[in-house]
């Protein structure tokens, strides 16, 4: 038995991390298809956001290289995620806890590291990741954007994919490029998987609107894919000012008119929730999901 079927079959014991009763986080991927069009400043807003409607929210920081999360924060973390996977941190002290209460875990550059580790020693890091099931009801990825493997593996694993995207036309194409690369890999399931598209730095909603309608229409002809529209985030010289101040527009302008959109869009995928249209899969679940396919690709 290789070690990818073994770590399968261990994910699937009874009484393992997965298939227990306990609660399962909401988790949503924020992705984009170029840099500078806002995504991390999306990840840190809606989680704002979702706390103000009672959530405990924690954001993974998974753009490899780059500390946005914790630069816009204003909070330089102690751990990261290698200190969980090579230092034998507890889950709890890699968590450092931002503005609002929310937390965020620093990726450092641990994820690309995992498939290296035995099939043992990754079980316990899933059953650690999996503990944030306990802690949080939402858990934000904010991936690095573009279409490298790292990001397209986070995206696969995710049931709940928020691409974030602005009226520039380069934007616009690389949002389709990155939909096509996913919509290419071997283990992105159409069923399974929703992405929804915001548009971000716009004049007007009708902008907004009409930005996904360019888009959906490229990608419905070409790639037989649904995407669904989320809602869109005004071009807001208060959300530039608190990014300058490293302070969320959230925070810093509850009444601005980016936070008040980000009000509204995380309203919208509360009420997802509430319909019972969204499936949650839990951490552990999503991260056994990346690990045994990457340990399966090597065999």
């Amino acid at each position: 038995m290789d070690q990818a079927s073994g770590l399968r079959n261990l994910m699937k014991t009874e009484g393992n991390v997965i298939t227990t009763t306990r609660p399962l986080a909401r988790v949503i991927t924020v992705t984009s298809g170029k840099g500078g069009v806002g995504k991390s400043n999306t990840s840190i807003n809606l989680a704002l956001q979702f706390k103000k409607l009672g959530k405990r929210v924690i954001i993974l920081d998974a753009d490899f290289g780059l500390a946005n999360i914790e630069i816009m924060f204003g909070t330089v973390p102690k751990h990261n995620l290698c200190d969980l996977i090579y230092q034998g941190k507890d889950i709890t002290e890699v968590i450092t806890w931002g503005p609002g209460e929310v937390g965020f875990i620093s990726g450092g550059s641990g994820i690309a590291g995992l498939s290296n580790l035995s099939r043992e020693y990754l079980t316990y890091i899933i059953q650690n990741l999996a503990r944030l099931d306990a802690i949080a009801d939402v858990i934000i990825i904010d991936t690095g954007a573009g279409i490298s493997d790292a990001v397209l593996e986070f995206l696969v694993a995710s049931g709940e994919i928020i691409l974030v995207t602005t009226p520039e036309p380069t934007s616009i194409t690389d949002s389709y490029s990155l939909i096509k690369a996913l919509n290419r890999h071997p283990r992105f399931s159409k069923e399974n998987s929703t992405i929804k598209v915001l548009a971000n730095k716009v004049s007007t909603d009708e902008e907004g609107m009409s930005l996904f309608k360019k888009l959906n229409a490229v990608v419905s002809r070409y790639l037989d894919l649904g995407i669904e529209f989320l809602g869109s985030i005004p071009q807001d010289q208060q959300l530039a000012n608190a990014v300058m101040q490293q302070t969320p527009v959230s925070l810093a302008h509850p009444n601005a008119k980016s936070a008040r959109a980000y009000e509204a869009v995380t309203a919208r995928l509360m009420n997802m929730e509430t319909e019972g249209t969204i499936k949650k899969r839990g951490m552990a679940a999503f991260f056994s999901h990346i690990v045994v396919n990457k340990k399966k690709n090597e065999h």
